[in-house]
């Protein structure tokens, strides 16, 4: 009876089921060397995406101590298409990643030491805060805002927690970074005990395939959408959400005069544009169009990824602050006819409204401003994200 009673000793590692038992991933990709690579090409795209992401953000949002020039007028539309470019292309990298890396989730035991406990927690944020990014950063470019939060901000504060965990992964995975990248790597392989087993012949996909395979999938999805912001390849933008030739007269539209609920307002024949300076002025809608007039060609870019070039016409905002004695040192404000909104006004420093290529604009592309374009007059300057180029504008007031 004792016999019949005596417990059993635990099963052997190998009979352990699912994610732990022995040969649980038994593709040769699973490996050192291939998240290595995958690593580094992902760091490249991150980091490319989290430095232009800053400039458009610091362009939205200048500190009291940055002005950004108004030249080079293409700076801006460079940027921000790279911003979205990487990021798009992010996204096959990321998943690849994560399938080779996965089996590292099931290691065992969990925890080693200390520092492997503070390895595996900076995952974590890293893993959240990439997958946050992308997905809301593409939902932003297809305007699809299902979520509660406000986008620029929330996206602004994930990337600093993502590019911080970056960081931290990067120096805790260095060691093994050296000793699986780089033509040396054989004589490195003392710097870590995880280094990847030798390729084996024939026997399915190799690491060259697969990143041939994802860089592919990166190359596509890069190709086919950077034409919305790229001049002269909007025929290839398939899988962009706007083509920048579509719209009316030509031009993509975010915001419409119904949804900013200004219709009435700016239809209105009583229109007045004021500016406010040392000697304030109001101008009736045809003495603004009897204004001396000027002509610019100039990209307008969305933080959404698309750029368009127009010609755009209307009285220089430098001659209307001169005619206001408003000094060439002064900043100003523009505001629009909506009531309410993040950016229903716009400061524009010196530099910008001292340009000549910066317009208080009532026609685009050889007629007059479309009412979703932001009729009666718009500003319209080089080098500032398109948020910023006030639509319905019915005053100008110095800072």
């Amino acid at each position: 009876m004792r016999l019949l009673t005596r417990r059993l000793p635990p099963p052997p590692v190998a009979l352990r089921r699912g994610p732990l038992r022995e040969g649980a991933f038994p593709s040769r990709l699973h490996d050192p060397r291939m998240a290595a690579l995958l690593g580094l090409w992902l760091g490249v795209t991150f980091g490319v995406c989290f430095l232009t992401g800053l400039v458009s953000h610091f362009m939205q949002h200048p500190p009291s101590w940055l002005e950004w020039p108004a030249r080079p007028t293409w700076f801006y539309r460079a940027t921000q298409g790279l911003h979205v470019a990487t990021g798009l292309a992010s996204v096959p990298l990321l998943l690849a990643k994560l399938w080779t890396v996965y089996p590292r989730l099931w290691e065992w035991p969990p925890v080693r030491t200390a520092a492997h406990a503070l390895e595996r927690l900076s995952i974590v944020p890293l893993i959240a805060g990439a997958i946050f990014q992308l997905a809301t950063g593409i939902a932003n470019i297809a305007q699809w805002y299902r979520f509660r939060f406000f986008f620029t901000v929330t996206h602004y504060w994930v990337a600093w927690i993502t590019i911080g965990a970056l960081l931290v992964h990067i120096a805790a995975k260095l060691a093994i970074v050296r000793a699986n990248v780089g033509s040396g790597r054989a004589g490195r392989a003392e710097l870590t005990d995880r280094l990847s087993e030798p390729e084996p012949e024939g026997a399915g996909l190799s690491r060259r395939g697969l990143g041939i395979a994802v860089g592919a999938a990166a190359g596509v999805i890069t190709l086919t959408s950077v034409g919305q912001s790229a001049p002269g390849l909007a025929s290839l933008d398939l899988l962009g959400p706007r083509r920048p030739d579509i719209g009316p007269q030509g031009l993509p539209v975010n915001r419409t005069a119904v949804a900013a609920r200004v219709r009435t307002l700016a239809r209105d024949p009583g229109y007045r544009l004021e500016v406010v300076g040392p000697r304030r002025f109001v101008l009736r809608l045809d003495e603004l169009r009897a204004f001396e007039h000027h002509t610019s060609k100039l990209p307008i870019t969305c933080v959404e990824g698309w750029a368009a070039d127009a010609t755009w016409r209307g009285p220089r905002l430098r001659d209307l602050l001169d005619a206001a004695g408003v000094p060439s040192d002064a900043t100003v404000r523009v505001e629009s006819l909506e009531a309410r909104g993040g950016y229903r006004t716009s400061e524009v420093n010196p530099s910008h409204a001292r340009d000549p290529l910066t317009l208080l604009a009532t026609g685009l592309n050889g007629a007059d401003l479309d009412l979703d374009h932001g009729y009666p007059a718009r500003l319209i300057a080089p080098n500032r994200p398109g948020v910023l180029q006030t639509k319905w504008v019915h005053r100008v007031v110095m800072v």
